[in-house]
C-alpha cells in the first residue's frame, strides 16, 4: 500500500508531512475494503514517515486487526531491491505481509512481482498472492488477486 494523500510542510522536515483530510478518508475507505475482503496481514511494515503511520493508523481502524507492526525507517528511503531484501528477512511462520510506504518503490515492488505495470496513486493498495517462500521472491512470482485506489470508489 502505498500511503495516502499528504499536505506539504513548507519549511519542515518531509518526514513529518500529515495526511490531509482527504488522505484520511481515503485511508478509512482502504480499510473498509479490506475488511469486507478479509485481506488481513500477519505483519505491516511501516514506514516511519508520519504519513504513512498515519495511513495504517486509519485503515486498522476499519480492519480492527492485530498484526504485528514493524515500524522500520530503512522503508522510508529504500528502494525496491532493497524492500525485497527486507522482505527476505520475513520469518517463515507470517503468511501476509502489508507494506506501507511510498511510491516509486510500492508501485516497482508490485510490478517487479507481478510482471506488468501498475498505477500506483496515493493510497492505492495491490493484493499480490505468492507461491516463493520469502527469501526466494524475484520477479514475475506474484499473482494480482486484487487491487483498489481512491478513485475506483463509489
Amino acid at each position: 500500500m502505498r500511503h495516502a494523500k499528504a499536505g506539504e510542510l513548507p519549511g519542515g522536515p518531509d518526514i513529518e508531512r500529515a495526511l490531509r483530510p482527504r488522505g484520511r478518508r481515503n485511508a478509512e475507505s482502504a480499510g473498509e475494503w479490506l475488511a469486507e475482503r478479509e485481506v488481513t496481514p500477519d505483519l505491516v511494515l511501516c514506514s516511519k514517515a508520519r504519513r504513512a503511520r498515519q495511513t495504517w493508523q486509519h485503515v486498522n481502524e476499519r480492519l480492527r486487526a492485530q498484526p504485528e507492526v514493524i515500524i522500520d525507517a530503512r522503508l522510508y528511503d529504500a528502494g525496491a531491491g532493497e524492500l525485497l531484501g527486507i522482505f527476505a528477512a520475513t520469518g517463515p511462520q507470517v503468511t501476509s505481509v502489508m507494506y506501507v510506504g511510498h511510491n516509486p518503490t510500492a508501485a516497482e515492488v508490485t510490478e517487479i512481482l507481478i510482471a506488468e505495470p501498475i498505477a500506483f496513486p496515493t493510497a492505492a493498495i495491490a493484493v499480490i498472492g505468492v507461491t516463493a517462500p520469502w527469501p526466494d521472491l524475484a520477479g514475475g512470482d506474484g499473482e494480482l488477486i486484487a487491487s483498489w485506489t481512491p478513485k475506483a470508489q463509489p
